[in-house]
C-alpha cells in the first residue's frame, strides 16, 4: 500500500537566512527507503504539506528521513525519521530552548534545553511481535572541536551517552539544566546532543530509527577592551579603542557603551558611534573592531565607565569593561606684575 505522509518543515525550502556575505538557502527531500529490499526514493518537498508515499510499502515497512541541504556551504542535515510498519509503534521526538531559532535547535553551553518525547501504539498481549511491545530510547553527545561548526560532521562517531527502554505509552518532557558535549572549559564547548526513538528487529526488518532530532550547543562569548586602561586620564581626545569579541551567539547584538561613574551591569549607557555588531547567521562568528573619534558620547567630565556587552536571546551580559577619568577642564598657571 501506499501512504500519506505529512510535512510538518520549520519553513526551511524557501527561507532565506543572512549572513555577512551571502544568502543562505535550504532545500528540502524526502528520502523513502524500504525494508527488507533497502531500495530507497529521493523526493524534493516543499516547507509543509502533504503528499502521498513516492513507493508503496512493503511488509517490511519503510523508513523516511527528512533531509535539509544548506546552500552554503554545500551541508546535508538529517532533520528527522519515521519508520513506518504494520505493527511498530509511533514516536515522536522534540526539542526547544529559550532561542526561538526554528530551523535547527541550538542553545548556549550554559543554558538548559526540553526534550519532548511521545509514544504511541506499544501494545502488551502475550503474542504481539516483540517489536510491537517495546522501543530504544538513545542520548548522544558530539563534539565540533575547537571553533568547530559541525559543517559535514561525521555523525556516526557520535558518543552514545545513555540507552532506555520504552513500553508504555504516552508524552514527557524531559529538562537538561547542562549539556554533556565533551570539553574541558564547559563555558566553550561546541557540539549537539541528539534524542532519537528506536524500533526494536524482528525477522521482517532491522532496527530502524523511528523518530530523532539534535540541538547544537554554542560557546559562550568573550571579549576585551584594549587601548584604554582602568584609571586612565584622558584629557581631550578619547584614544582609540579595540574591542575583539569571541563566539558570539549566532542571533546577538553586541557593542560598547559608555555611561558616567562606576561599572553598573545593566545600566543603559550612550553607544559608541561604530562599534554595533550584528550577527544573524547559523553558526558563532568572532570579531575584531577599532573605533575612535566618539568624544561626542562623552558628554562631560568625571569618572566614566565603557562596557562591552552582548545581547543575546537568553539576555544581556557584559564581556568587558573598564573605567577613566575624563578632563578636559583647560588650566592657566600666570603671573601679573607692574612696574611703578
Amino acid at each position: 500500500m501506499k501512504s500519506f505522509i505529512t510535512l510538518l518543515i520549520a519553513v526551511l525550502a524557501s527561507t532565506s537566512a543572512w549572513t555577512w556575505a551571502d544568502t543562505v538557502t535550504y532545500t528540502n527531500l524526502i528520502r523513502q527507503v524500504q525494508f527488507p529490499t533497502g531500495v530507497a526514493w529521493d523526493v524534493p518537498v516543499a516547507a509543509a504539506g502533504t503528499q502521498l508515499s513516492q513507493l508503496a510499502i512493503d511488509p517490511g515497512g519503510a523508513r523516511f528521513e527528512l533531509w535539509a541541504v544548506k546552500s552554503t556551504p554545500l551541508t546535508n542535515y538529517l532533520l528527522n525519521s519515521v519508520y513506518v510498519g504494520t505493527y511498530i509503534p509511533v514516536a515522536t521526538v522534540a526539542i526547544t530552548s529559550e532561542d526561538p531559532y526554528s530551523i535547527i535547535p541550538r542553545t548556549r553551553a550554559d543554558r538548559p534545553f526540553y526534550v519532548d518525547i511521545s509514544v504511541g501504539g506499544l501494545l502488551s498481549g502475550a503474542t504481539d511481535p516483540v517489536p510491537s511491545k517495546s522501543l530504544k530510547f538513545l542520548r548522544h553527545v558530539q563534539s565540533y572541536g575547537v571553533g568547530g561548526t559541525g559543517i559535514n560532521v561525521d555523525r556516526t562517531q557520535a558518543t552514545l551517552l545513555t540507552q532506555t527502554s520504552l513500553a508504555t505509552n504516552g508524552s514527557q518532557r524531559l529538562t537538561f539544566l547542562v549539556n554533556s558535549v565533551p570539553g574541558a572549559d564547559r563555558s566553550k564547548v561546541s557540539g549537539e546532543e541528539r534524542f532519537s526513538m528506536f524500533s526494536l528487529a524482528d525477522y521482517q526488518a532491522p532496527e530502524s530509527q523511528l523518530a530523532s532530532q539534535f540541538i547544537q550547543i554554542w560557546p559562550v562569548a568573550d571579549g576585551s577592551i584594549s587601548g584604554i586602561t582602568t584609571g586612565q586620564l584622558i584629557r581631550y581626545t578619547a584614544p582609540q579603542v579595540t574591542l575583539t569579541v569571541n563566539n558570539l551567539y549566532p542571533n546577538s547584538t553586541t557593542y560598547a557603551q559608555v555611561y558616567k561613574g562606576s561599572p553598573n551591569l545593566g545600566e543603559e549607557g550612550t553607544i559608541v558611534p561604530g562599534s554595533s555588531l550584528v550577527i544573524n547567521d547559523s553558526v558563532p562568528a568572532s570579531r575584531v573592531l577599532v573605533v575612535k573619534g566618539y568624544e561626542s558620547a562623552l558628554a562631560e567630565d568625571g569618572d566614566w565607565t565603557m562596557e562591552l556587552v552582548t545581547k543575546t536571546p537568553f539576555g544581556l551580559d557584559r564581556l568587558a569593561y573598564v573605567t577613566f577619568k575624563l578632563d578636559r577642564t583647560m588650566k592657566m598657571n600666570a603671573s601679573f606684575t607692574t612696574t611703578e
